[in-house]
């Protein structure tokens, strides 16, 4: 009897030690990864804690998906699990690996850079490539009326509001809060200065960005946007139509391209061959400087440009001149055509 109870004790303690040690390697032993010291991971909106122990053992992030989740029912919190891209190093414990994706800390910032004269659903598109957001309903919030007014924007449309910039977001980081901080960048950028300027040309803010996008929509060279912002303000001055052909592509809502003779014949609110004035609202989203060229505008007579070939524009102020601009770029584009 005595020996059978030492027998217990011995086995017991010896089963004890190996759950001991069963635990000790799961929630401690290091992970060592395939194919490198560091690799990314991404966890998504709405996925299981099933999905993520299966996504890391198919990775190569942990050895063992049911020792992994023992060490999740030890710690507690596996529904809590953070959304976000990760960087894990080779050798990372279960215990350290499951406590990074409770708490959200090794949550990788990723640079989004958003180029100026880009549409908000072109955005959106840029968005949804490189942070894994939802392209439809970072639109729905651009014409999200009381959205907007939480901006205390008064407007009916983001579209312009959205400053280009080289931003760091979280993965998947809630819509609202990138267009919030695009439109903080704006606010940031739009200062009292620039404001009380506007009032003095006794425009609005929306109409300063509707002439803006199209100065970034036509300009290539920094040094020419106050030019050509000159000639949108004299033809204004003049009652002409602005006949600007990015207009004409955004009221087709298609992807911009080459603006056809029969695309100029299209009536529509944005159609700046039919229709004088300001079209309803910006056709992009335009960089500082075009915003500033539209406020401090360049003096001169010019009411016409075209494209010189080379990156750059000719500006005329009679339309005799303005024809003459025009054979000499259909001749270097027939030069440059020649060449291929």
């Amino acid at each position: 009897m005595r020996r059978m109870r030492r027998l217990f004790l011995i086995g017991g303690g010896a089963f004890l030690l190996a759950v001991i040690a069963y635990l000790l390697v799961a929630l401690y032993w290091p992970n060592t990864f395939p194919g490198g010291a560091e690799q990314s991971f991404f966890v998504s909106r709405g996925q299981s804690f099933r999905s993520i122990a299966d996504s890391l053992e198919a990775q190569g992030l942990i050895s063992s998906r049911s020792r992994f989740s023992l060490v999740a029912r030890l710690l507690g919190g596996a529904d809590r699990l953070q959304i976000g891209k990760y960087q894990f190093t080779s050798g990372i414990s279960n215990a350290r690996l499951f406590l990074s994706l409770r708490s959200g800390r090794d949550n990788s910032m990723i640079k989004v850079t958003i180029p100026e004269g880009y549409r908000a659903r072109t955005q959106a598109r840029v968005f949804s490539r490189t942070i894994g957001t939802d392209s439809a309903r970072f639109m729905s919030l651009v014409h999200d009326p009381l959205f907007i007014d939480d901006l205390g924007l008064r407007d009916t449309v983001l579209e312009g509001y959205l400053m280009p910039d080289t931003y760091g977001f979280t993965w998947q980081q809630d819509e609202a809060e990138i267009i919030e901080q695009m439109v903080a960048k704006f606010k940031e950028f739009y200062s009292d200065s620039l404001q009380a300027r506007q009032e003095e040309m006794q425009w609005t803010v929306r109409e300063v960005l509707t002439l803006a996008s199209i100065v970034e929509a036509e300009a290539v060279r920094d040094n020419e946007r106050p030019i050509i912002a000159g000639v949108y303000l004299n033809r204004l001055r003049r009652g002409m139509k602005l006949e600007a052909d990015p207009t004409v592509q955004y009221g087709l809502e298609e992807e911009p391209r080459r603006v056809l003779y029969a695309d100029l014949k299209v009536d529509h609110p944005y159609n700046t061959y039919l229709r004088r004035g300001l079209p309803p609202g910006p056709i992009n989203n335009p960089g500082r400087a075009s915003i500033l060229a539209v406020l401090y505008p360049a003096k001169h007579s010019y009411l016409f440009f075209v494209a010189d070939g080379q990156g750059g524009h000719r500006f005329a102020s009679s339309y005799t001149e303005h024809r003459k601009n025009v054979r000499l770029y259909r001749r270097a584009r027939r030069a440059a055509t020649s060449k291929r």
